[in-house]
This record gives C-alpha cells, sequence and structure tokens, in this order.
C-alpha cells in the first residue's frame, strides 16, 4: 500500500487588509499518495498556489497542520524549514527564475552548492540529455528559449532527488504544445524517479494529464471535486 506523502488538515491561511480578512485558505483538507501525480485547479485568487505554497514550506498557516513525508512543518524552526525546503521539495515556478549570469548547468547545481551537497554529476547529464538540453549546459539563460529554461528549471528541481515535486503554473509562459511537453516530461520523470508530483493550473488540458484532479475554490476543495482522471 502506498504511503501517505502529502497531508492537510484543516490547513487555513488568512490574510488581514485593512479592516476586511481574506481567507485564502479557509479549512482544507487534502492528501497525496506518494508517487501520485495531482493537479490542482482554480480561477486566480482560489487558493490553490497559497496551498502549494504552504505544502512547499514557503510560507506559514495561520491555523491546521501540514505534513510532507511524515514531517509537521509546522514544528519546524525557520533554519529546519529551509533544510526541509532544499531536500524534501522541488519547486519549478510560471516564472523560471533562473540566475542571468550563470550558464545553465551552473544555475542547476546553485541549489547544492548552497546545502553544501555534492552534485551526482552522472544525474544531472543523464536529465540534460532526457530533456534534449545537454547541448545548451553552458549558455546563459538569455541564450534559450522559454521552454529550455523552464526545461533547466525542471532539472534544477530535479537535481536534489527530492521526494516531491511542486510545479505553479510551470507552462503559463508557453504555447500549447511546449506546455504539453513540459507537463508530459515532469509527468514521466516523477514516474522514473519515483516521485510525488502536484500541479497548479487553470488549464483543464493540462490538469487532465494527472492522476487526480482537485479543484480548489474561495479557500476550499469544492465537494465531489477530487475525481481520478478517465472517471
Amino acid at each position: 500500500m502506498k504511503k501517505i506523502m502529502v497531508k492537510t488538515q484543516d490547513l487555513k491561511k488568512y490574510y488581514e487588509t485593512g479592516n476586511q480578512r481574506v481567507k485564502a485558505l479557509d479549512g482544507v483538507d487534502f492528501q497525496v499518495l506518494e508517487r501520485e501525480f495531482v493537479s490542482i485547479i482554480g480561477k486566480s485568487g482560489s487558493g490553490k498556489s497559497t496551498l502549494l505554497h504552504m505544502i512547499g514550506g514557503l510560507d506559514r498557516p495561520t491555523g491546521g497542520s501540514v505534513t510532507v513525508d511524515g514531517i509537521r512543518l509546522e514544528e519546524l524552526n525557520p533554519e529546519q524549514l529551509a533544510l526541509f525546503r532544499r531536500r524534501k521539495v522541488g519547486f519549478v515556478f510560471q516564472q523560471y527564475n533562473l540566475i542571468p549570469d550563470l550558464n545553465i548547468y551552473d544555475n542547476i547545481i546553485f541549489p547544492l552548492e548552497l546545502d553544501g551537497t555534492k552534485a551526482d554529476e552522472e544525474f544531472i547529464q543523464e536529465l540534460l540529455n532526457i530533456l534534449y538540453i545537454a547541448d545548451k549546459q553552458e549558455m546563459f539563460p538569455s541564450m534559450l528559449s522559454g521552454g529550455e529554461q523552464q526545461r533547466a528549471a525542471i532539472i534544477r528541481a530535479l537535481a536534489a532527488k527530492p521526494a516531491v515535486i511542486l510545479a505553479d503554473e510551470p507552462t503559463g509562459n508557453l504555447d500549447t504544445a511546449a506546455s504539453r511537453d513540459v507537463i508530459g516530461l515532469l509527468k514521466v520523470l516523477s514516474r522514473q524517479y519515483q516521485q510525488t508530483l502536484i500541479v497548479i493550473t487553470h488549464d483543464t488540458d493540462i490538469a487532465q494529464m494527472a492522476d487526480r484532479i482537485v479543484r480548489i475554490e474561495d479557500g476550499k476543495i469544492k465537494k465531489g471535486s477530487d475525481l481520478y482522471v478517465g472517471e
């Protein structure tokens, strides 16, 4: 039986804006099994990115709990949370966030160097070959297309061999063909390396590539929306 890799319980995130309280997340119960690919869909402002940030330890909840690979994030201090992010989670964002003054290879290994971890050269070269940018690794980000930069960002996310990959609108800057390629690659790689994959998207065609689709509305998981693709 697969274990639960990600679990939130009664997760809340509230913001105060003037005299108004915004409930970005309002009691979210959510779980993902190991090696599962789940897409979370919803309109802008629905809370889907906030949920991803909570799972990745990028923000603290107002209430409730987040557990990733058996680690309760609310029990971690800032230093422990930073280690958790570097070692347990790989992030892929809509903005590629590549450092312009570093070549592609150095961009990929930069987070590992921050963590004092030795890069697995063979593994990284394997990923560069799989994603067809091995011949681009000495180039700077500005010399690559958007799709190539996103592939580099995916390799950077995978380089530390994290248990969970979190992708927030990873195809937002790409055309339709490139978008499907990127999600297809994420899906193949997460299966190959036995990782859990959670993708935030507003694109229903992209969402259909997942094992399971969850819809979030007004900070809550929409009742009856948690469906396995094909049901």
